[in-house]
């Protein structure tokens, strides 16, 4: 029966020394999460390009991250597609012609910032009709509620 608990405590050993290897790995993984960054530095030696590569990228989004810009995202998708924005601001297109490229490949999606055209005008417009519309319903069950009951009226 002393041989119980020893096999108890040699199965918590052993489960503690599988959980101190994962966190052990999951601590020495860490610094990889630098790697996105260090690829993120400036490529070039030309400020004023790295500069307009960091607006275009700020107004793309990041296909993968879709929250992010392409300047914010830590994917490797999104330095890659970096990489393409500051190669061809370097061949010499403008900004515009950049951003249109994208577009033509993945759609208006991919502009962090759609044009208020079109379909697009709906999303910029939806949200104040309905504040709109929100605001009459409260100040109608406002009105409604202040208002006098019908038998006090006449006075009495």
């Amino acid at each position: 029966m002393t041989m119980r608990p020893q096999s108890v405590t040699r199965d918590w050993l052993r489960r503690g020394s599988v959980i101190a290897v994962l966190v052990a790995g999951g601590l020495l993984g860490a610094p990889g999460r630098g790697v996105a960054q260090e690829k993120s530095a400036p490529v070039s030696n030309d400020p004023v390009l790295e500069e307009k590569t960091r607006q275009v990228a700020s107004e793309l989004r990041c296909p993968v991250c879709q929250g992010n810009s392409l300047q914010d995202s830590p994917s490797e998708l999104a330095q890659e597609m970096k990489g393409v924005v500051r190669d061809q601001l370097a061949s010499g297109k403008t900004p515009e012609q950049v951003k249109q490229y994208f577009i033509d490949k993945y759609g208006e999606w991919i502009l962090l910032e759609p044009k208020a055209t079109g379909f697009n005008l709906v999303v910029y417009l939806l949200p104040l009709a309905m504040v709109g519309v929100g605001g009459v319903v409260i100040w109608r069950a406002v009105k409604k509620w202040t208002a006098a009951p019908e038998g006090m009226e006449g006075g009495g």
